[in-house]
């Protein structure tokens, strides 16, 4: 045997452990902020009401930061630590190290700034543009390949069940990231995504379901397995159990994401599929949450003096928790309640905050003492952290279950005549105002506990110093036989290479078979012959709609159910929408759906409740879009979104992008003319003096207001009971006009 002394990279560790605490109190604050702005609206609307700060813009910015910056470098601390430790190996590169490091961050600036200015995609947890989707999967890459090459000039010959945890992240996100990325880039801040409708909306929710398995749940499972083991010092309850719960884990796992589309325009068999697939997720999502808490059988007293373990306790409780209430929801009779309201916030927070958040702190306080060589500066005031955390989430969560109740209840009740007994949406809103407020202050109590812990944590690294090139020394152990090396697993460990070719087709199979169907069978997203592309100018107010973050409180989705036809009408079919990039079905309604808005309400009261939504409807927690009064909407590259959209198959005219703009004016001044109208009409006479209708018009017609009026007024006017066809429409030019 030979001895072999090298040393850990401690530095890295402390950059991303420092990165994970910082990020998330700011994404926590970001958070907060979209809480107040629901518990509080008319406080916000007074004093914070402008563009940067409104809900639409700042609930993917706080989502992103959660998930990316929080957790992702969490994710990182945790790896660069434990991996160089079961490898018996520094990182293969200090240089990838450190540029994963600073790349990471910059890409988290890079959302900082473009998500509160309006630049989106639109599709949930995927929210950044082209350029930046394409600055993470260089960056993810770079952490890949210096892991893998770790990995291969290991000094030890299996592979830990942490590792495997690992290299299933990096395959699965490489592959979710990509596939659902793929976009037509118009400008360096507005892109097309290339799928539409039906299939648009399945790709998204395959990764929407599958970043949080395999980017918040797959790492921090193979955490779990190198850290409560450490903590604990004693070994994982049952290493046969660990494989079953990884292969197990990471096949159905990827099945699961239709789920989210329940009811909705997506084809049956897929639906079908992700209820079944979801309900077998609970056997391995229990059986890794019990090897973990087993793993502590004989060690509960030190759980009770060990802060870490009382972290990493709750941690696992809320996994399972969130393990078993993630299939439940997959029930059709369920999700019929729990879909588009705060239920699904209240389970999704069990999982970010208790799952995440508290297995991250708890990480924190074990690595900082070790990393600095000291003891952590104050129990006591890390006792204090873990009972404030604990009671914020349980503010959170129950307040949030309790409106998610209320909502579907509320939204589901009819009378004794037949008629819904809450016919206004706003009667909802109005009665869970009480539940927001203390979800805010849940919130706030889970950002004083983590403040508390940097606090902490700082304090205890400037009483010891930093051991940056941690010695080691390792026997080489590659070619020497040991006890259990004739379990057939044994042999895919050894070899990274076919245990990554493994994962990879395990993980294939279900994305496969749900997806390709979807794509290349025709009958499966059926054409309407009425449905045509949207106008310039509704192309332009839809592109606006987005920017504004609209559809997080509106949903464009009715589903066959009698409540929802009686209170948005028809339900809507797969053809509809065969010309949106993205799709806009929404996860979540804070505010009505919005599938047959067009034509019901006229334009000037589209007008006036932009600008003042809660003089127009009372209890509403909908901002005032003032700015869009004031800015134009874009014409410069309207041609060039134009040949975007033919590019992905809409059918405009030959030509058409040489005349969009023309088209826009035309349209624009209309609607403009229709309110201005109104609005005179409206203004009492003696208050009528000084105004020039002409004028008003030319400076109103321009601006971003109308477009949006145009976008919600086209919505759902296409349907008109028609039967759905094979072909395309075509679209045609008469008389310089889209005909329609």
């Amino acid at each position: 045997m030979q001895i072999e002394k090298f040393s850990y990279d401690n530095k890295i560790v402390t950059y991303f452990a420092y990165a994970t605490i910082i990020w998330g109190i700011i994404g926590m604050l970001v958070g907060l902020t979209a809480a107040c702005q629901l518990a509080f609206p008319n406080f916000f609307d007074e004093y914070l009401g402008f563009s940067y700060l409104s809900f639409g813009r700042i609930r993917p910015l706080h989502t992103n930061a959660v998930i990316f910056a929080f957790v992702g470098n969490g994710i990182f601390t945790g790896i660069y630590y434990s991996l160089q430790r079961l490898l018996k190996a520094r990182m293969w590169s200090d240089k990838l190290s450190y540029i994963n490091f600073w790349g990471w961050q910059f890409i988290i600036v890079c959302a900082v700034v473009t998500l509160p200015m309006g630049m989106t995609s639109g599709k949930e947890y995927a929210e950044l543009e082209w350029w930046i989707d394409i600055l993470i999967l260089i960056m993810w890459v770079v952490f890949g390949w210096n892991m893998f090459a770790t990995i291969m000039k290991r000094r030890v010959k299996h592979l830990y069940v942490a590792i495997w945890f690992y290299l299933a992240t990096f395959i699965t996100v490489s592959i979710l990231h990509v596939f659902n990325s793929f976009e037509l880039p118009v400008s360096m801040f507005k892109s097309y995504s290339v799928y539409a409708g039906v299939q648009d909306a399945l790709v998204e929710w395959w990764y929407g379901h599958n970043a949080v398995a395999f980017f918040l749940t797959t790492p921090y499972l193979g955490l779990m397995y190198y850290f409560i083991p450490k903590a604990a010092n004693r070994p994982v309850y049952s290493y046969r159990l660990s494989i079953i719960h990884f292969w197990s884990l990471i096949f159905l796992y990827i099945w699961a994401g239709p789920h989210h589309l329940l009811y909705t325009s997506l084809p049956d068999w897929a639906q079908s599929l992700g209820v079944v697939f979801s309900i077998m997720l609970i056997a391995p999502s229990w059986g890794g949450m019990l090897n973990g808490l087993l793993t502590l059988r004989g060690a509960w007293d030190r759980v009770r003096d060990d802060v870490m373990l009382k972290f990493m306790v709750v941690a696992l409780t809320c996994y399972g928790m969130v393990t078993f209430e993630g299939p439940l929801l997959s029930l059709k009779n369920v999700n019929s309640i729990s879909h588009f309201t705060d239920w699904t916030i209240a389970h999704v927070h069990i999982g970010g905050l208790g799952w995440n958040g508290m297995f991250t702190f708890g990480m924190l306080y074990w690595l900082f003492p070790k990393l600095f060589r000291v003891k952590l500066y104050s129990k006591r005031l890390a006792n204090q952290h873990f009972w404030i955390a604990t009671l914020g989430v349980i503010l959170y969560a129950i307040p949030m279950y309790i409106a998610g109740f209320m909502q579907g209840l509320m939204w589901q009740d009819f009378k004794e005549d037949g008629n819904l007994a809450n016919p206004d949406f706003l009667e909802t809103v109005v009665a869970l105002e009480p539940f927001y407020i203390l979800r805010a202050i849940g919130g706030l109590l889970f950002i004083i506990g983590t403040i508390m812990m940097f606090y902490n944590l700082v304090k205890t690294a400037r009483s010891g110093s930093l051991l940056a090139n941690e010695p080691a020394e390792a026997v080489v152990s590659l070619n020497v036989k040991v006890k259990g090396d004739d379990f057939w697993h044994r042999g895919i460990e050894r070899k990274p290479v076919r245990f990554m070719v493994l994962c990879l087709i395990v993980i294939a199979i279900g994305g496969l078979v749900e997806i390709i169907p979807t794509m290349i069978v025709d009958s499966n997203v059926p054409r309407i012959t009425a449905v045509k592309p949207y106008t310039p100018l509704e192309l332009e107010g839809r592109d606006l709609y987005i920017k504004e973050g609209c559809y997080n409180c509106h949903s464009q989705m009715i589903r066959p159910l009698r409540f929802e036809t009686e209170r948005y009408g028809e339900y809507s079919k797969s053809g509809e929408f065969v010309y949106d990039h993205p799709f806009q079905w929404g996860s979540k309604r804070t505010g009505p759906d919005l599938a047959r808005e067009g034509g019901k309400r006229s334009n000037y009261w589209h007008y006036d409740h932009m600008l003042r939504p809660k003089v127009v409807s009372y209890g509403t927690v909908m901002p005032a879009y003032t700015w869009m009064k004031d800015n134009d909407f874009e014409t410069e590259i309207m041609p060039r979104k134009i040949r975007a959209m033919q590019t992905l198959g809409v059918p405009y005219p030959k030509g058409f992008d040489k005349i969009a703009v023309g088209k826009m004016k035309v349209q624009a001044e209309i609607i403009a003319r229709d309110i201005i109208t109104d609005l005179i009409n409206n203004t009492p006479k003696a208050a009528r003096k000084g105004m020039n209708a002409d004028d008003m018009i030319k400076n109103l017609k321009t601006k971003e207001l109308i477009a949006v009026i145009a976008y919600l007024q086209r919505l759902g006017t296409d349907i008109k009971n028609v039967a759905p066809i094979e072909e395309a429409p075509e679209v045609t030019v008469e008389n310089d006009t889209l005909t329609k």
